[in-house]
C-alpha cells in the first residue's frame, strides 16, 4: 500500500484533500458525516475551504479518513502562498 503525502497551505487545499480521501473511501458527504459524528453540511463547509470550519472539527474528519495533521518546516514555495490566509 503506497503512502500518500499531500501538502495543504490553505483551507481550500485542505478541503480538496478531504474530498479526495472521502471519494477514495467510496463515501458521500453524508456517510463521512455520520462516521465522524457531524452533519453533511459541516463536511461540505470543510471541503469547500470555508474558513469558519473549526480546527477541532477538521481533525475529527481527518481521523475518520485515517489521515493525520502534521506540522513541518515550510518547503520552498511561492512567497504569495501566505497571502492567501489574509
Amino acid at each position: 500500500m503506497s503512502r500518500m503525502t499531500d501538502l495543504a497551505r490553505t483551507p481550500k487545499q485542505i478541503g480538496t484533500l478531504v474530498q479526495r480521501a472521502r471519494k477514495k473511501m467510496g463515501w458521500n458527504q453524508t456517510e463521512l458525516g455520520e462516521k465522524a459524528g457531524l452533519r453533511q453540511e459541516t463536511i461540505s463547509l470543510i471541503e469547500t475551504g470555508n474558513p469558519a470550519a473549526r480546527l477541532e472539527t477538521i481533525l475529527v474528519v481527518l481521523s475518520t479518513l485515517d489521515l493525520e495533521f502534521r506540522i513541518a518546516k515550510r518547503s520552498k514555495g511561492q512567497a504569495a502562498d501566505i497571502e492567501e490566509f489574509f
